[in-house]
């Protein structure tokens, strides 16, 4: 499982505050224990500032940078600001956060993929309403891919999210979600598939619970990236567990090695 921290993001009080007082401490100490919990790709989001983006997400970068060398997941849907901040890209390929299929975004986005040879996160969306049902959600999943492909890119750096909502408000969401990751990545043989996993549980208690459980039955249908803070234990023991059940760690390898060094909860 690719897993993408998500905690060095502007929506959350203290990176906003850290984003404007500049405190690159506090943004570094965030890179450094998602990346001890298991990082794989450091998530770097600086929006909430009007007219600021560009600057603070190449701020971020430089900081996240001179932190880890773990790749940056480069997250806006501004080109202008990605643009920025890919050119300040040092060590391994990064991964862009995010294309969909409104026709601005998708003509803009694709080349800056390209140019800086980024992994892409192709959200299921077109310019209406964001799909529902499983249907809908494999279809423009579909039609971005085949898109994406004409377009040059790789099926392996095709990361697709179809975006599950909350169940608080839409019940059949995680399984409409699950059940079109595992028609995608059948389309698709090679294709990935992930998601901001949190967003299933917002409005309701329990939250980790019910994030907790959506993680567990995504992994059964072959979801293999996920956007999730690293370090929550459970969450991650969680991830590990569903992994050695359905057979994607071999011999539980993974899940023994947690285990021995203290990592499960």
């Amino acid at each position: 499982m690719l897993i993408v921290a998500e905690r060095v993001n502007a929506s959350r009080k203290a990176i906003r505050a850290a984003l404007e007082a500049l405190d690159a401490a506090a943004i570094a100490n965030e890179v450094r224990i998602q990346a001890a919990a298991g990082a794989h790709y450091i998530d770097v989001n600086g929006g909430t500032f009007p007219g600021r983006e560009a600057e603070l997400l190449c701020w971020l970068v430089d900081v996240a940078q001179a932190e880890t060398r773990l790749p940056l997941c480069l997250d806006s849907p501004d080109p202008q600001a990605l643009l920025a901040a890919l050119a300040r890209i040092k060590g391994e390929r990064p991964m862009i956060n995010s294309i969909n299929l409104e026709p601005e975004r998708f003509e803009k986005i694709l080349p800056l993929a390209r140019q800086y040879n980024a992994k892409l996160i192709a959200l299921a969306q077109g310019e209406g309403v964001p799909a529902a049902s499983a249907v809908e959600k494999v279809e423009l999943a579909t039609r971005l891919v085949e898109q994406l492909l004409k377009g040059g890119m790789a099926l392996d750096d095709i990361y697709v999210d179809p975006l599950v909502f909350p169940v608080g408000t839409d019940s059949t969401s995680a399984l409409a979600t699950v059940t079109a990751m595992r028609e995608i990545m059948a389309r698709f043989p090679g294709v990935h598939t992930i998601c901001g996993l949190t967003n299933v549980s917002h409005g309701l208690p329990a939250r980790k619970l019910v994030n907790r459980s959506f993680l567990a039955g995504a992994i059964a249908n072959g979801m293999d990236a996920a956007i999730i803070d690293p370090t929550d234990t459970l969450l991650m023991s969680t991830l590990l567990g569903a992994e050695a059940v359905f057979g994607r760690d071999e011999y539980c390898m993974n899940l023994i090695e947690a285990f021995q060094d203290g990592r499960l909860t």
